[in-house]
């Protein structure tokens, strides 16, 4: 397995946060890594969302589990590997939560892989995750 883990702390309200996670078709406003995206319906457990990425081909994505304002998880699959991404709000305490993203590359080769592929999918998550509590403050 692979692993890779960034957290930041903010003021923003976990229902600050969770309604612009909900609102996936727009998450390219905070996330500049993201050049198109669609969802097959609602936010929540089994939905669908196929995610473009600048000069890149979609990546089919699937919601693993959602929990209103405290997590979501999605998944994706790529040469026999299984890319699950937890998305996390927990409180920090004095009114600040803390969100927390994580990668887990798991499946044949995932010791190899993981390394050489982890790293370029989770770059930019400190401006990305900046950006979400940013946005969510606001």
């Amino acid at each position: 397995m692979w692993t890779y883990e960034h957290t930041i702390e903010t003021s923003a309200a976990p229902a600050a946060v969770w309604r612009l996670w909900a609102d996936v078709e727009n998450w390219g406003d905070w996330n500049p890594g993201i050049e198109k995206i669609e969802i097959d319906g609602p936010f929540t457990a089994g939905a669908r969302i196929t995610m473009t990425p600048p000069g890149e081909d979609p990546v089919p994505l699937v919601v693993a589990e959602a929990v209103e304002n405290a997590l979501f998880v999605d998944e994706a699959r790529f040469h026999g590997l299984l890319l699950r991404t937890i998305h996390r709000i927990d409180p920090a305490g004095d009114g600040r939560v803390r969100i927390t993203y994580r990668m887990e590359i798991t499946g044949p080769g995932a010791d190899e892989a993981g390394p050489e592929i982890g790293p370029g999918i989770t770059a930019d998550w400190p401006e990305t995750m900046a950006a979400l509590a940013g946005s969510a403050a606001r």
